[in-house]
């Protein structure tokens, strides 16, 4: 933790709190929480569902669990929301869970169960909210902090709240969803190639899955180059913009041969037949 001082007449001390969020499309780790599955979604005629978290650090810690909104901008990043924009439709109305605390020794975990309820009546689409789960930060007792040097100084202390949201969804009716690539260019930043693109969604539902970029030679040789997990355009968005900083592999020329990109479905059931949502090619010449 950062320790601030500032000179102030009052001889006061002030404690500030900032967040960090660790939103969906990200890793499912934060801190020392790591949570499986990366998102959760009823379809069919599933009513629950387990997420299980764990305590992979050295300290006992606290997590506060809660629904929150989100919404996804077009540069794939993410901002809360209490208003749900035009063509998005909120899950939690519909989902109850629990536990709503856990407190998790070091290497110890937990199962947090996801249920639906007041499902009869929902009109067919896709219904999104997110599960956050909140680190509680550990309180100092009293008359333990370290004492300003002088009584004329606040001393301002810099406490970071470590959260991590996965997406819970309800869909409803038959997904026709469908995704495409576009505008993809390849540049080098500082000797980095790195890959720029548009991703489109079509139909009533999200899409998510993992993107991997091959280098083909001139001669046919395929060489993997880069791969990104949990690339997702959620409904109402139709696009996004990605740009994926691919590898420098001895062999590979980027001034030759081509770059083929391939968009692949994460399945919700184990087992699931993995489905190719998109593929293209750019060439390199």
């Amino acid at each position: 933790m950062r320790l601030l001082q500032m000179r102030q007449l009052l001889p006061r001390i002030g404690i500030l709190f900032t967040t960090i969020f660790n939103l969906p499309v990200h890793a499912q780790a934060q801190g020392d929480l790591l949570i499986t599955p990366r998102r959760i979604v009823f379809e069919g005629g599933s009513k629950l569902q387990e997420i299980n978290i764990a305590n992979s650090g050295s300290d006992t810690a606290r997590y506060v669990i809660s629904l929150v909104e989100i919404r996804m901008k077009d540069n794939g990043t993410f901002e809360f929301i209490n208003v749900p924009d035009s063509g998005q439709l909120f899950a939690s109305n519909f989902l109850r869970f629990f536990p709503h605390s856990v407190t998790l020794p070091p290497k110890e975990a937990q199962v947090v169960k996801v249920q639906l309820q007041h499902t009869a009546d929902l009109d067919t689409g896709e219904y999104r909210s997110h599960i956050y789960f909140r680190a509680v930060p550990k309180q100092q007792p009293l008359g333990d902090e370290k004492q300003p040097d002088s009584p004329q100084t606040i001393s301002i202390k810099l406490i970071p709240v470590y959260g991590i949201t996965i997406p819970v969804i309800i869909r409803v009716g038959k997904n026709n969803s469908a995704a495409s690539m576009s505008d993809i260019s390849l540049t080098m930043e500082d000797t980095i190639p790195k890959l720029n693109l548009t991703f489109h969604r079509e139909g009533n539902m999200s899409v998510y899955g993992d993107l991997s970029v091959d280098h083909i030679s001139p001669s046919g040789k395929v060489t993997p180059i880069g791969s990104l997990k949990g690339v997702a355009v959620y409904t109402p968005n139709r696009a996004r913009q990605l740009h994926v900083a691919l590898a420098r592999v001895n062999g590979v020329n980027y001034h030759a041969g081509k770059l083929r990109l391939s968009y692949q479905e994460m399945p919700t059931q184990m087992n699931a037949k993995v489905e190719v949502l998109a593929t293209s090619e750019i060439s390199l010449n």
